[in-house]
């Protein structure tokens, strides 16, 4: 399976969003590469970096780093997490500034 075979199975609003979300990864890691890992899409530059989902009430974000979600903790503040996953809604992508906040700390941290 290929990340738009997952999304294509994906029901709206989560496709939608989740395809935001993705533009977002892409737009801070121009010539990442995609999997799917674990059942889920995976963004990978220099291993993997994070992975994105769907759910049945919620959408969510996976940093791989339980760092990553400790350091921005602030700004998570008003999602749902948990040590690896930050959850949101189904209609609403994260914000462009979170997601490249997520993304420059992973890359931080790989380094």
């Amino acid at each position: 399976m290929t990340v738009d075979e997952y999304l294509a199975a994906v029901p709206e609003p989560q496709r939608t969003t989740l395809q935001e979300v993705r533009k977002r990864i892409h737009a801070e890691v121009p010539g990442a590469t995609e999997s799917i890992s674990y059942g889920i899409p995976t963004i990978h530059h220099e291993g993997p970096l994070v992975a994105f989902a769907s759910f049945q009430k919620h959408c969510s974000f996976f940093p791989l780093s339980a760092a990553t979600i400790a350091g921005l903790s602030e700004e998570l503040a008003g999602y749902e997490t948990s040590k690896g996953t930050i959850q949101f809604a189904i209609d609403q992508p994260l914000p462009a500034v979170l997601i490249r906040k997520l993304v420059k700390a992973r890359l931080k941290e790989k380094k």
